[in-house]
């Protein structure tokens, strides 16, 4: 992607991420990865591009941030803003809309596995872990919805 498309979609303030999820014991579990600039638990998520639907450019974010190939979900299950912090101390608003992801293959090798971490929590626990006031609500009403 071109530097001058990439800022068209960063002014926009378009997102899409996976919400990768599996069935562990029982219980559903979801893998949250490290941001790159700053290591707070986030979910893989990624600008929008030409070219690539909500949930086709949510699997492309969740296999090279995390290493994670699974089933997409058609339709978003939800969104959230967030405030993201650019090069030279700017700020760009940004929404997300949240697709889900049955984690089918967890690779142990990916693109960005040397610059991220990766883990698996109860929605719960994940809520409690991000720092996005949007995203914690999402995945609270998305772990009342389960109970």
């Amino acid at each position: 992607m071109s530097i001058k498309s990439t800022a068209k979609h960063q002014r926009r303030g378009r997102q899409f991420a996976a919400l990768p999820f599996a069935d562990r014991e029982g219980e559903k579990m979801v893998m949250l990865v490290t941001s790159r600039e700053t290591g707070r638990w986030v979910l893989p998520k990624g600008w929008a591009e030409k070219g690539l639907t909500g949930p086709q450019l949510a699997a492309k974010e969740a296999f090279e941030e995390a290493g994670l190939i699974g089933t997409m979900g058609a339709t978003r299950i939800g969104s959230y803003r967030y405030l993201k912090q650019m090069p030279k101390r700017r700020v760009v608003k940004c929404a997300v809309d949240v697709f889900a992801m049955r984690v089918d293959q967890l690779l142990d090798d990916w693109p960005e596995r040397g610059q991220r971490k990766r883990e698996w929590f109860t929605l719960g626990q994940a809520a409690m872990v991000v720092d996005e006031g949007d995203l914690v609500i999402l995945l609270l009403q998305l772990g009342a919805a389960e109970a």
